[in-house]
Order: structure tokens, then sequence, then C-alpha cells
């Protein structure tokens, strides 16, 4: 009997991703991995999945407690498919990264490396996503691997509620600790640049820039970030809004 934890890796850069390789060699010293990861980048996928199209998935690597795949699914399929044909049985955890780029404030809600977290959530599993503010192809992960095993071994530690997630993002550059924060209130001001193809047909590409609502408030995951600090955002996927229920109660309908 293999008393190791399963450890489900998985992002939304792609497999060959310098992220994600990083990540694999931290979660080996925690438990047996196995990853399935999406044969292609695919940031913004969010909580896609496919279904226009069959998912294909092929073994690129098998050794004594580690398993590749890659599949050409989205993030979540990846997860999706990892619960329901690839392993035998439910992963001890679930984690998605090491992203190239910042996921914090409202991004978790665009995010692929976020999307497949929540996927391992909704089956009931303790599901972590880490991100580095830094979109380099080469980037330097060096700071980043040690706090991303610091987190987990909370994690594993301490267990996470049901149906709560983290959302952990890490500065570029010094890092002076980590704080648990909240999200960030902004928004991304999606402004598309107007062009012209070679056949005088008009494109759109997107160029938005982040505007942050609350940029001198403490306690946030963007000011923690800023000041070169890890911020840790618990993520409850039930996205009810209670106090507007009982305001409505009220309502004459």
């Amino acid at each position: 009997m293999n008393d190791r934890p399963l450890i489900l890796v998985t992002n939304d850069d792609g497999v060959d991703a310098k992220g994600i390789k990083q990540l694999i060699e931290v979660m080996r010293f925690f438990g047996d991995v196995v990853v399935v990861a999406p044969d292609h980048p695919m940031s913004g996928m969010s909580v896609a999945i496919t279904v226009d199209k069959p998912l294909r998935v092929k073994k690129l690597k098998e050794e004594a407690g580690y398993i590749k795949y890659q599949t050409n699914g989205t993030p979540v399929d990846c997860v999706k498919l990892a619960f329901n044909q690839l392993l035998d049985r439910y992963p001890d955890f679930v984690v998605s990264g090491i992203n190239h780029g910042a996921n914090s404030s409202i991004s978790v809600m665009y995010s692929g490396t976020m999307g497949a977290v929540i996927e391992g959530c909704l089956h009931g599993v303790p599901s972590i996503g880490f991100s580095l503010c830094d979109y380099d192809p080469d980037a330097d992960f060096a700071k980043a691997k040690i706090y991303v095993a610091r987190v987990f071994q909370q994690v594993a530690e301490n267990g996470l509620p049901p149906f709560v997630c983290l959302n952990v993002n890490f500065p570029k550059g010094e890092i002076k600790g980590i704080k648990v924060t909240r999200q960030t209130a902004g928004k991304w001001v999606e402004e598309y640049d107007r062009r012209t193809d070679p056949h005088s047909r008009d494109y759109f590409w997107l160029t938005g820039h982040f505007k942050n609502f609350e940029p001198e408030v403490e306690g946030t995951d963007l000011n923690a970030l800023d000041n070169q600090y890890v911020s840790v955002v618990p993520v409850n996927i039930d996205l009810s809004c209670y106090q507007t229920i009982e305001t409505m109660k009220n309502w004459k309908f």
C-alpha cells in the first residue's frame, strides 16, 4: 500500500510551460504526482469546458510516483478527465500553476488556472492555484517555489472548508512573507484596438488594462503584492449574495 498522498497538477499555460515544471518539482516532495495539462496555452479559459470536439489524451511520461499527460482540452477538461478517466482514485489535492502572470482581484473570474482549481474544489478536494506576477516565459520561480511549499504544507496540515479553495499570488522579485487577504475591488477596462487585415476587413485586439478601485486599502491581494508579500485569498465558490437574499424577501413580487 502506498500511503503517499496523490496530487493532481494542472495549469493553463500548457504542459511545457516553465511554471508547471517548477510546481511539479515541489509537489513531488509531498506525494505522488499525476499531471494532466493542456497541450497548448489556455489562458483566459476560466471554467470553460469542451463540448464541440473530441478530447484527446496522450501519456508523455510514467515512472514511480509520477505520470504526465497532455490533452487538447481546457484546464477544467483536464481536471474532469483526471477524475473521471485517468485516476484510479480521487486525488488528495489539486494544484494549478504556477501561472505566468498574476491572477489577483477580478482576474480570478477569467483565469484558467483558477478554473481548474474551482473544478477540483467542486469535487470536494482541497485545491490551490498558484500564480507569479511575471509574464516572462522564462520567469524566475525560485523564490515562489519556497512559498508554494509553505502554503501547501499548511493546507495539508489544516485542510480547507468544503467548497473553499485558495488563490495564491507571488510578487516578482523579493518576497517579504505571506498575507491572507481578500480580493481587491477592481475591473479590467477592456479597450479593444480596431485593426484592418490585408483583405481590408476590420478585426479587434484586446488591449485592456486593470483599474484598481481601492489602491490605498490594506488587506487586499493587490496591496499585499505591491508591498512584496504573497497574497493568499480563500475563494468561496458559492456566488450567492446572502445579504441581498434577506433584502429581497421584502420585495413585493
